[in-house]
């Protein structure tokens, strides 16, 4: 995997526009969604503590095409992957983030660092044998009574189908449903898990905003975040 993705180190903005140009949104209207889903988590579930603030680990994070979005969300920012090449431009970038290469199926992290773990449309790239030790690491990395956040593909949504197909770099991946995300959090000893769908409609007006969270449970959005207590 850390081949394919550094063969598209300078290339990755330019292959997800090209997958999704269908839709006549921009990839930055998908990354201010998810950031903004991000920052409304600090603060529903009151993840600070004291001067100490917010640590976040973004897992399987790329060329950190999202840490633009995160400059005011968290007090302190890391993020790992598998590509060498990918990280070397997410750090040119993204000077204020820290970043490391995770080069085995453990996190190189030491136990309960982060208050908030998640990982942005990661794990259909993960093969599903290892997907519950996948979920198991990021519980070993978060903290008692912290977070954590999977964000994926809606495998039920036609649009995101249709966008996965058109990515050169998701031609082997395997989509999981919410439902599964779910499962997969309770056997990684996570608790309190819910998820919500979002990405419903093509704006960020606060009407559609306030439309989508109405119709979250519903697998409709083009991708899901399922967050776990740990």
């Amino acid at each position: 995997m850390s081949e394919l993705f550094d063969s598209y180190r300078s290339s990755y903005g330019e292959a997800v526009e090209g997958s999704i140009r269908f839709s006549g949104l921009r990839h930055d209207f998908f990354l201010h969604a998810k950031a903004e889903l991000l920052r409304r988590l600090i603060v529903e579930q009151d993840l600070r503590r004291g001067n100490a603030g917010v640590r976040a680990l973004d897992v399987g994070c790329g060329v950190g095409s999202l840490h633009p979005h995160l400059t005011d969300v968290f007090d302190r920012l890391d993020g790992c992957d598998v590509s060498e090449e990918s990280l070397s431009r997410a750090s040119r970038e993204n000077p204020s983030v820290a970043y490391s290469t995770c080069t085995t199926s453990r996190l190189p992290y030491a136990d309960g660092m982060f208050d908030l773990a998640f990982a942005s449309c990661v794990v259909h790239h993960v093969p599903p044998a290892s997907w519950l030790d996948f979920f198991r690491e990021m519980r070993r990395v978060v903290r008692r009574g912290g977070l954590a956040c999977i964000i994926e593909h809606n495998p039920y949504n036609p649009l995101t189908r249709m966008a996965v197909l058109r990515c050169p770099f998701d031609k082997d991946a395997v989509l999981l449903s919410a439902r599964k995300a779910a499962s997969l959090l309770g056997q990684a000893d996570f608790r309190d898990v819910r998820c919500e769908h979002f990405l419903l409609l093509p704006s960020a007006r606060p009407l559609a905003g306030k439309l989508e969270r109405a119709l979250a449970g519903l697998p409709l959005g083009a991708q899901y975040a399922c967050v776990a207590r740990a």
